[in-house]
């Protein structure tokens, strides 16, 4: 996808949710699920705050969330490429949440996603 034509896509879903555009860095890591197939429908993102050098981003097929061992990374620059389903929905801030098959979508806040987990 052009750059120009993704930062645009990015910014009218921000506008149309009435939240800020903040992309994630480049070199900054995304959380993928690596246990399951991102055939299947819906993909899930959900954004904690970011922390150390990740952006707070989680990704993840089906409706199950993923087990804390079924984790893997990856630089988020890769992300759009690799997911371009998804890419539109990636400059959401913390707290927002997407769900989406292609046809459908949904977009919320999560206010929960907010608060620090302690590790």
């Amino acid at each position: 996808m052009q750059k120009k034509m993704l930062e645009a896509d990015q910014m009218a879903v921000c506008k149309v949710h009435n939240t800020i555009y903040d992309p994630p860095q480049p070199n900054s890591l995304t959380g993928i699920s690596f246990d399951q197939d991102f055939s299947i429908m819906p993909i899930n993102g959900l954004r904690h705050p970011p922390y150390e050098n990740m952006n707070g981003w989680y990704i993840w097929a089906s409706t199950d969330f993923p087990k804390e061992e079924g984790w893997r990374v990856i630089h988020h620059s890769h992300v759009p490429d690799r997911f371009p389903l998804i890419a539109k929905f990636l400059c959401l801030p913390p707290g927002w949440r997407f769900l989406t098959d292609g046809v459908y979508e949904d977009v919320w806040f999560d206010p929960t996603l907010l608060t620090q987990v302690e590790e």
